[in-house]
């Protein structure tokens, strides 16, 4: 490497440095300013709340007891504001009832009649909690209608009418239904009917409107339905969770899958087309809210919350979705809820594309993850439940799918190295940076001379990209490695940490992964030799980018990556060594194929077309070269 390029690189190199601490610094002063504007909306959100609390009459006290005199009762003043079967559901105490399954337990609250929070019963946060998708009066889920004026069913206090005997789920009593009933009017109601089952991740929700065409006026023909939550976190590592979490939805037939995109601090979309579900999906769970008949339209849009916020909140999510309404006496809409994990074949049992939802990749990758990876993903873990050992096999696997492409590369290279004497040759007869061209005519007359393809090694790599993309899409989103571990990573769905930094380092974090420094090691090692065995035609400095800059760049990379990933990736490059070495020492006769390489050259060649275009430039250059002068 000569002084020049060496000086550009560190250029580079401190440039990139300095940037990438300027945006660090920016991005936590945007941060900050994020937390800042949160705290201000919470604290208008409350001052609003109380306002609205304050125009509500208060409860009367109850009576005073005297000895044998029987106090009247007392009537609650109205509230003109609203019918007074409306007026009456303005006030009553919170209360809850919680039903479970064997998977779920789901709590629901009398104020909006709706669910108020959910805990997925078999995980656990990465810190031992109980995983709650949300909870607390921070979410809501409301009916929205116009009857004289505009009327939010989560104001106001439902009446369980239909409470199930039994709360606790099992084989037996496998189905509970509980129905919450706001009167809107004498002749007129709105029920929910809850629906839970045995062994499932679905809650049913049927809204039935009865003799609301009563109150609605004849000329609304629709109804409003506003959903927001806020997602908790349940992984270490706050950025790669926010950064896989989103809001998702669904176009109704055509199977269209779309989200607001990831890594993100906050997005929205106006969807003005019929949308079948809306999921709040996070990096491992989804809440998910079906419409089977169909959405009108939809708005939707998430706020990631900052990293370390004292509510150990994760994003707040909204869809604010629009139904028809025929104006009947009896209308019902019907609705489904998905609260589970986001593992792909349990998604995909329950219909509607949600397998979707797990992040597998594009047109190309996806069909390599679906087909090949998870399906000997679960037949390893069938038999096998050390997720190390499922890794190490799945990596055979795939080594010996691509071995006859990698066999095709090693001796591509075996070949080039035969030739490196006479490509050594040619560097020295053209040393100056103006022959370049007649130095790349010579070798690739060379190369068609003896029967070697320049492409041979580059092509069975460039077949085997899918592959690797594909595990860089597959272990990050796999719920099967959820705090799954091997040796001291206890979780090889985010990054190992053998020793915590006091300080964050921008781009390569506060951490020191093991799997990750033992990744770009056997990178480091495995590039080296591939470089031995190839004559190097090209730029000094294209062998620091390969043996030094890719290593490097791959440590910062995934140090917060999956470590299952880095795991993966490190016995890749050792089984790739150890097969390199095998093939090489046991399946290559160099002599032989230097005789055969020698036979091919003698015979008489012709030229190909490239070449030949190779040469017509060079006689141009050339040409205008002596114009010049």
């Amino acid at each position: 490497m000569n002084k020049n390029t060496l000086i550009g690189i560190l250029l580079i190199g401190a440039i990139f440095i300095g940037y990438t601490y300027y945006i660090s610094k920016e991005q936590k002063k945007q941060q900050e300013a994020q937390l800042e504007q949160l705290k201000e909306r919470q604290r208008l959100q409350q001052e609003q709340d109380s306002i609205r609390l304050a125009n509500w009459p208060d409860s009367l006290p109850a009576p005073v007891e005297q000895p044998a005199v029987v106090a009247p009762p007392v009537e609650q003043p109205v509230d003109e504001r609203y019918s007074p079967a409306l007026a009456a559901a303005v006030q009553d105490e919170l209360q809850f009832l919680t039903i479970e399954n064997n998977l779920l337990a789901v709590t629901f609250g009398n104020k909006g009649g709706q669910i108020y929070s959910v805990r997925l019963k078999n995980y656990r946060t990465h810190d031992g909690r109980p995983v709650v998708l949300f909870d607390g009066d921070r979410n809501n889920f409301s009916l929205n209608f116009f009857t004289h004026k505009n009327i939010e069913a989560s104001a106001f206090y439902f009446t369980p009418v239909d409470v199930p005997p039994v709360t606790q789920l099992s084989e037996t009593d496998s189905m509970a239904r509980l129905t919450y009933r706001l009167q809107v009017a004498d002749d007129a109601s709105i029920d929910y009917i809850y629906t839970l089952r045995y062994d499932s991740y679905r809650v049913d929700l049927d809204i039935r409107l009865n003799g609301m065409n009563t109150q609605i006026p004849h000329n609304v023909n629709t109804v409003d339905l506003n959903w927001t939550a806020t997602l908790l976190r349940q992984e270490k590592d706050y950025a790669s969770e926010a950064n896989y979490s989103t809001v998702s939805f669904k176009y109704p037939n055509d199977g269209d899958v779309d989200d607001l995109g990831e890594r993100k601090d906050d997005a929205n979309k106006k969807i003005t087309t019929k949308v079948e579900w809306i999921a709040f999906k996070q990096q491992f769970f989804s809440s998910i809210l079906i419409a089977p008949t169909y959405f009108n339209n939809a708005s939707v849009a998430y706020q990631n919350s900052p990293d370390g916020n004292a509510g150990n909140e994760l994003m707040r999510c909204a869809a604010a979705m629009q139904f028809p309404y025929d104006g009947t006496a009896q209308a019902n809409i019907p609705l489904q809820f998905y609260f589970g994990p986001n593992h792909y074949k349990t998604l995909q049992s329950y219909g509607h594309d949600f397998g979707q939802l797990v992040p597998l990749g594009g047109w190309i990758i996806r069909p390599i993850n679906r087909w090949l990876i998870i399906p000997t993903f679960d037949f390893l873990n069938g038999f096998i439940r050390n997720y190390g050992i499922i890794i190490l096999l799945l990596t055979i696997f795939i080594k010996i799918i691509l071995a006859p492409f990698s066999q095709k590369s090693i001796v591509s290279s075996a070949k080039m190295k035969l030739l490196k004497p006479d490509i050594d040759k040619i560097n020295a007869k053209y040393p100056k940076q103006e022959d370049a061209m007649k130095k790349q005519q010579e070798t690739m007359a060379l190369y068609k001379k003896t029967g070697v393809s320049m492409m041979g090694g580059c092509l069975p790599m460039l077949l085997q990209m899918p592959i690797l993309f594909a595990m860089f899409r597959f272990f990050p989103a796999s719920f099967e490695l959820r705090q799954e571990g091997f040796l001291w990573a206890p979780d090889f769905s985010t990054y190992d940490s053998i020793f915590d930094l006091p300080f964050s380092i921008p781009m390569y974090g506060d951490h020191v992964s093991l799997f990750a420094l033992l990744m770009a090691v056997s990178t480091f090692f495995y590039s080296k030799m591939m470089m031995a065995q190839t004559p190097q035609t090209g730029q000094p400095g294209m062998k620091f980018m390969q043996l030094y800059f890719m290593p490097i760049f791959l440590l910062v990379l995934c140090n917060n990556f999956s470590s299952g990933l880095s795991y993966y990736y490190m016995l890749s490059n050792f089984i790739t060594m150890i097969q390199t070495w095998v093939i090489r020492k046991f399946f290559i006769d160099e002599k032989k194929m230097l005789a055969k390489m020698q036979a091919h050259a003698a015979k008489p060649q012709k030229k190909s077309k490239f070449q030949q275009r190779l040469e017509d430039m060079q006689r141009r250059q050339q040409q205008q070269t002596r114009n010049r002068k």
